[in-house]
């Protein structure tokens, strides 16, 4: 039954990509203008589903010890794994697409691809999108320190500021506050702030259907490099993620919240 729910959830947000791919392709959108559509997700979108996603759980300190531990792990996960490939790869990082592709084996779309996904599969928990938020705090933290690192392979382009001053950290000065004191959104914000966290998923997919008609076949399916990053993060690290998760003393949900994230493909980011 998760399986099937899971599946359709999945077929429903790659459907999204399709107008996006149609309107570049038939010249309706021009591919400049991409950059538009992705500032309203990141500066608009994300910042309501960070909002949202605490909105729906409840403080206690032992909720909070499990964010902890949670965040520790996703955070453990994704080092782990570029750690990994970078010293696999190391002698070959003068071609910049070996650096890429070891940064999209490991950062994941967790947010929002996580966030209908989890919701799908664990409709009883609906505390569970809160990890996703953990998970995307992580990934945010890692993006503009090692992630930059690696890609750049200059140490001097790891900005602290960026880490600090970004969409995501703004979202946790202002969601925190009302988590830890259990403070609801309003009845009159809280429709709002949801209708815009739950465009994130079909805006996110217009987004990667937009750009993927700018992509062409060959560069598409003929780039072995993509399958490697592709069989890493949806094979290898889901894997992975089973095998510590099953391990660590945490609540059935949690468990299968950190393995789905874990499943999610590679972060838009990338």
């Amino acid at each position: 039954m998760q399986f099937t729910t899971t599946l359709i959830t999945v077929a429903i947000m790659l459907a999204y990509a399709i107008p996006g791919f149609i309107f570049v392709k038939t010249k309706a959108i021009k591919p400049e203008s991409i950059g538009a559509f992705a500032r309203v997700l990141l500066f608009v979108c994300q910042p309501a589903l960070f909002l949202y996603s605490f909105n729906a759980a409840t403080y206690t300190p032992e909720f909070f010890k499990q964010m902890g531990i949670f965040f520790g792990l996703c955070m453990g996960m994704q080092i782990l794994v570029m750690v990994t490939l970078t010293l696999i790869l190391k002698r070959k990082f003068d071609d910049i697409r070996n650096r890429i592709c070891t940064i999209a084996s490991a950062l994941a779309n967790v947010g929002f691809f996580g966030v209908p996904l989890l919701e799908a599969v664990l409709p009883e928990h609906p505390e569970a999108i809160v990890f996703s938020t953990v998970f995307s705090v992580t990934l945010n933290l890692l993006s503009w320190s090692l992630a930059v690192g690696i890609i750049s392979w200059d140490r001097k382009k790891m900005s602290i500021r960026n880490m600090v001053v970004n969409p995501t950290t703004v979202s946790l000065l202002v969601a925190l506050p009302l988590f830890f004191t259990a403070t609801k959104l309003p009845s009159q914000i809280a429709p709002i702030v949801e209708l815009l966290a739950r465009m994130t998923t079909p805006m996110c997919m217009l987004i990667l259907g937009m750009r993927l008609a700018t992509v062409t076949p060959r560069d598409l399916f003929l780039n072995p490099r993509i399958y490697l990053s592709t069989a890493i993060k949806n094979v290898v690290y889901p894997l992975l993620s089973f095998l510590i998760i099953y391990f660590i003393p945490l609540p059935t949900y949690i468990k299968i919240t950190f393995f789905l994230l874990g499943c999610c493909p590679a972060a838009s980011m990338v």
